[in-house]
Formats: C-alpha cells, sequence, structure tokens
C-alpha cells in the first residue's frame, strides 16, 4: 500500500492525464469514471460514492453522504463541474476528510481550461 504522498502524486498525474484527453465540459461522473480507470490501472485501490455516516451521540446515522471516490482508503478526491469553487465545497471535503478520520483530499474541479488551477489539496 501506498502513502498518501505517493497516492496524492499519482492522483494528480492521472487528472492531468484524463484532462488533457477530455477537456473541460462534460459531467462529474465522466471524469469520475475515467479517473478511476487510470488510477486503477496503475494498480491503485479506488472505491467510488462510498457511504459516510455520521456518527453522533454513539450513534451511526445514515443521512445519505457519499465520497465520491476513497483511493488506497486514505485519500479522498471530491469531483465537481462548476464555473467557480466555492466555500462550500471546501467545508464539504474537510468534513468527510474528519468522518472518515483522513488527512488528505483533493477537491478537483473538472470545469477549467487547465486542470492544474481546478486542483485543489486538502490536508487537515
Amino acid at each position: 500500500m501506498l502513502n498518501e504522498e505517493e497516492t496524492g502524486k499519482k492522483i494528480v498525474d492521472e487528472a492531468l492525464k484524463v484532462h488533457r484527453a477530455l477537456g473541460p465540459g462534460l459531467l462529474e461522473s465522466a471524469y469520475q469514471a475515467c479517473l478511476t480507470y487510470e488510477l486503477r490501472k496503475r494498480g491503485l485501490h479506488v472505491a467510488c460514492e462510498v457511504e459516510q455516516p455520521v456518527f453522533y451521540d454513539g450513534h451511526r446515522i445514515d443521512v445519505g453522504y457519499r465520497l465520491d471516490m476513497l483511493v488506497e482508503n486514505c485519500v479522498i478526491i471530491e469531483n465537481k463541474v462548476v464555473e467557480k469553487v466555492l466555500p462550500i465545497h471546501q467545508a464539504q471535503l474537510m468534513t468527510y476528510l474528519r468522518l472518515r478520520k483522513c488527512t488528505l483530499g483533493y477537491l478537483i474541479n473538472w470545469h477549467v481550461p487547465l486542470i492544474k488551477d481546478g486542483i485543489q489539496r486538502i490536508r487537515l
């Protein structure tokens, strides 16, 4: 199993590759499927649409939260196709990181001319 930093580097590399091939303008699901494909080709374990419960007062409460992607069980990816990433998008990823007890995540906005401008690395 790779550490978080090695995993993160592969995520960024493959996001660049996917965006170079597809460009902006597609649905989030298309980018997610292609990124998943590329990461799995590189031997990484990728789970998509992972259920994320909330634990409150000692109880597990399923409220419908889903992580877009969980890579190597340690890095969360949230995919967006938006004109502008808002603070609520960053807060969403930070909340998922806390709930999952992960420390590294990537918020990827695919709706940009250059993907390097759409990748935000968030560490708790």
